[in-house]
């Protein structure tokens, strides 16, 4: 980011001033001083509006939820189907539109200003049987282990997060290939963060094969209400979740200040072994470069307003403050990593994350509109 910066001028010595006129400059110089130490890193705040309107009658739709995936973000339609959303923070987000009676609305929205939809028109659901099962998955409690140790974590947040609903849950093992999905919202309960969280699987797929897992869907978060004690721990384990990870080493990307946030970037260099045979070889051959990456070298700006890009063609090295994590290695695949001010991924699966932030799962989501009093 690139804020405007003052330039202090000198008087000059000739300058005759009254001396009503001499203190109220003094006054100024020393207000002046101040502001200079003030952060300027305030994220700019937006509003999305809009009418949500039956597509067919051209109705407006009343009580409809308006919801910013993965943030906190969110409203109901007026009765008149009118909605404001405020406080949005500058950064791409899908935009959802729920109500009884209509099928789901999904809109991707970049906000740089503000941003009116005008009237958006939805769909009556249609009315579908529901898909009958042949019996029940006598290996369900054990797929439903391996899922929530999987999409949770393992780490300490992890031990306080919990699936309320888990029988919405379907599993599927296909030679290798685990997979799941929900038939609605997944309910999960964040005491280490004091986050309620309603998730819309996408998909899910963790693959013993090419040992890699991936899942991907639509979250809203909610505050859990809690008395002060409470408050405050959540609102210490929220910033021990976000310092350090990846959503605060884009946004250091975005503001050019990756060192001064505490990360070392260095090169790793991966080279295929020619011996390994699977099992507990060694599959590469790695090297670590010691000199410190500049920001430039492995990041750029795009085109887009708002969308910044990784671009590099070994291997990260991330190590944030030294703090005895293990290091965090981001490999690009593909030509670009994209993400936005937020700091959030919008192709994540151009990265693989290994390390420390490639342990982080649900049980450590922020909403991508979070802020930390300490930036």
């Amino acid at each position: 980011m690139i804020f405007n910066s003052f330039v202090a001028k000198t008087l000059r010595d000739d300058l005759i001033l009254t001396n009503h006129l001499v203190l109220y400059l003094s006054m100024l110089k020393r207000l002046f001083i101040f502001l200079l130490f003030i952060p300027f890193t305030v994220a700019a705040q937006f509003h999305i509006s809009g009418r949500v309107i039956d597509l067919v009658t051209k109705k407006p739709v009343a009580d409809a939820s308006v919801l910013l995936t993965n943030s906190s973000a969110g409203t109901k339609a007026n009765n008149d189907g009118t909605f404001t959303i405020n406080n949005v923070r500058e950064g791409q987000y899908e935009l959802i539109i729920s109500v009884i009676g209509y099928e789901t609305y999904h809109k991707t929205v970049m906000v740089n200003k503000d941003v009116n939809l005008g009237d958006v028109g939805i769909f009556q659901q249609s009315i579908l049987l529901n898909e009958v099962r042949i019996g029940p998955d006598k290996h369900w409690a054990e797929h439903y282990a391996h899922f929530k140790k999987v999409f949770l974590g393992t780490t300490d947040n992890s031990s306080e997060c919990d699936i309320i609903n888990p029988h919405v849950l379907n599993f599927f093992n296909d030679k290798g290939n685990f997979t799941a999905n929900a038939e609605g919202f997944l309910e999960i309960e964040n005491k280490a963060l004091g986050y309620r969280i309603k998730y819309m699987l996408v998909t899910f797929s963790d693959n013993a094969n090419t040992n890699r897992m991936y899942y991907a869907g639509r979250a809203f978060f909610e505050d859990m209400p809690g008395n002060k004690r409470q408050l405050k721990r959540w609102k210490k384990n929220r910033d021990l979740t976000y310092f350090g990870s990846d959503m605060h080493f884009y946004r250091s990307i975005i503001d050019n200040r990756v060192k001064e946030n505490g990360f070392t970037v260095r090169r790793l260099i991966r080279r295929p072994n020619p011996d390994y045979k699977g099992g507990n070889d060694i599959k590469y051959i790695q090297t670590l470069v010691t000199i410190p990456l500049a920001t430039d070298e492995f990041s750029t700006f795009t085109n887009e307003h708002g969308v910044f890009a990784l671009k590099f063609k070994d291997c990260l090295n991330i190590i944030y403050k030294d703090n005895g994590l293990s290091a965090s290695i981001l490999t690009i695949d593909g030509d670009y990593a994209l993400f936005d001010n937020n700091g959030v991924l919008l192709n994540p699966e151009s990265i693989v994350m290994e390390g420390n932030w490639g342990q982080n799962r649900m049980a450590d989501m922020l909403p991508v509109d979070y802020e930390s009093s300490q930036e």
